[in-house]
């Protein structure tokens, strides 16, 4: 059933409660790809929904008796937005698209889709008997992206801006509790994460040219997730707070283990912790949920990474989320490392070169031959010395 936000604009995109992985993301609330209508003047779909969803999507603009499209705005080409592009201009062939040049290229590369196209800048509007605004979002969080206001309604339709991957039957923010809710901001910080982070400074730098714009959102409806009324000055304060490095005073170690040995020692880093009275969360990264490691190191001060070392490298998995982690950049960390090793010992010094390549704050590294045991003091060290400093920068 479509939703109606304002006067004249609607909800009709899809929900998709199956899925749990979305390219390596793992999401198991499913999501949902918004696509909204505006009704004035002239009649605009704002981005479409992911390919084999377009008929909840038809199904939702035959109920509001849509007959003819003249606007397709496309904010941002990825498959789960623009996915149905070719479906939408066959059933509705006379629509324009509405786009930024990048934009356009990517739709003739993606999907060979080289239509009338009315190409957009940043602070450029059209007038469809509502004032639509463009603002150009590039690698939020890919070049092509931008958002759509919705002037005279103070609507924001910023794509994956302010989203996250949850599936329901409810559409906005003031329809959960606040216990309901807190899994929803939850879930925001999982997509910051792990699909915005990496590009905070754009962030910060988008958050501000809204101001310039005037852009003052009464309702932001991004392409995931929920649609935000009663919520907006939380959600905006979170992005803020998370493009900045703002983060909570806690601890995440994350770590795995060949022969127990690094997990031995685990008790002593937790020990130096806990003397401090700082909070931590644990993760065995074979066992773990990479997603979700990521979440909590950014909204983290301290993170320790733990790892034998097999043939000279990395246990293989501490390799793979290092991988992942460096990646989404994050910053501003106060870190240490640990490890066992039985020959040679390699393990800690590469958790440090990519600490350093993240130009996290390195305060203490301990390795250790087999057994922890003649390193209880040192681990203990490392882990009061860690979360000392996050408690110092506090």
């Amino acid at each position: 059933m479509y939703r109606e936000i304002r006067p004249g604009i609607y909800w009709v995109g899809a929900v998709d409660w199956d899925v749990r992985n979305f390219h390596g993301y793992t999401t198991r609330f499913g999501t949902t790809y918004n696509a909204y209508l505006i009704k004035a003047d002239k009649t605009v779909l704002v981005d479409t929904v992911k390919h084999g969803f377009e008929d909840e999507l038809f199904s939702k603009l035959d109920s509001l008796k849509v007959e003819r499209i003249d606007y397709l705005v496309i904010n941002h080409i990825e498959m789960d937005h623009a996915g149905s592009v070719r479906e939408v201009l066959e059933r509705y062939p006379e629509a324009r698209i509405v786009t930024n040049v990048r934009g356009k290229n990517g739709l003739k590369e993606a999907y060979g889709v080289d239509h009338e196209t009315v190409v957009v800048k940043t602070g450029e509007t059209l007038n469809t008997g509502k004032t639509l605004k463009f603002i150009e979002m590039p690698l939020i969080h890919w070049p092509d992206s931008m958002a759509t206001y919705v002037v005279e309604d103070r609507v924001l339709m910023p794509n994956d801006a302010f989203g996250e991957h949850y599936a329901s039957e409810r559409r906005f923010d003031d329809e959960f509790s606040d216990e309901e809710m807190g899994i929803v901001f939850r879930e925001s910080a999982k997509y910051y994460a792990n699909i915005i982070l990496l590009y905070s400074k754009q962030v910060k730098r988008i958050l501000e040219q809204f101001e310039v714009l005037e852009i003052q959102p009464e309702i932001i409806a991004p392409s995931h997730g929920i649609i935000w009324r009663s919520r907006i000055d939380g959600m905006v304060k979170k992005y803020m707070e998370w493009s900045s490095g703002i983060a909570e005073n806690r601890v995440v170690i994350a770590y795995d283990t060949m022969w127990n040995h690094t997990m031995d020692a685990l008790d002593s880093v937790v020990e130096g912790i806990e003397e401090v009275g700082v909070d931590y969360v644990i993760y065995r990264l074979g066992v773990s949920d990479f997603t979700e490691v990521m979440t909590d190191i950014m909204l983290s001060r301290g993170v320790i990474i733990g790892s034998p070392t097999l043939n000279r490298e990395l246990f293989p998995t501490v390799a793979a989320f290092l991988t992942y982690m460096r990646g989404l950049k994050p910053f501003g960390k106060i870190a240490g490392a640990f490890g066992s090793y039985g020959w040679s010992g390699e393990a800690v010094g590469k958790i440090v070169e990519v600490f350093n390549s993240l130009k996290f704050d390195v305060v203490k590294t301990v390795r250790f031959k087999f057994s922890p045991s003649k390193a209880r003091d040192e681990l203990r060290d490392l882990g009061r010395s860690v979360a000392e400093k996050v408690n110092d920068s506090e």
